[in-house]
């Protein structure tokens, strides 16, 4: 098909929206579009993001989040939280994190941001 960019989606280059810039294995929010960033990138430059797959993202200091548990990126602060008020909602966690960790990993996944 001619008109087909990109057969799999698995990744699609975003501009930077942070004035730090971001590294890769960084959480990348614009619009409604979350990926994980493959290069590094200063603000407003373009870089590659992976929009599958599992992730180790940070996440949210003292919250011990369980596997199946919807997972949602806190843009403020840069991190995964399971608090769906004013964030968006990236996917499910994979592997128990403790409230000790400083990672949970996470299986990017659009879907319903509350319910089954």
């Amino acid at each position: 098909m001619k008109n087909c960019i990109r057969p799999d989606g698995r990744s699609i280059p975003l501009a930077v929206p942070y004035s730090g810039g971001v590294t890769a294995g960084q959480g990348v929010l614009v619009g409604a579009l979350f990926g994980v960033a493959q290069t590094d990138g200063a603000q407003g430059q373009v870089v590659e993001c992976a929009m599958v797959g599992e992730f180790e993202l940070p996440k949210q200091p003292s919250l011990a989040i369980s596997v199946g548990d919807r997972v949602f990126w806190d843009n403020t602060n840069r991190r995964i939280t399971t608090t769906a008020t004013n964030n968006f909602h990236v996917g499910f966690c994979t592997m128990t994190s403790a409230a000790s960790d400083a990672t949970v990993r996470v299986l990017l996944e659009r879907g319903p941001p509350a319910g089954a």
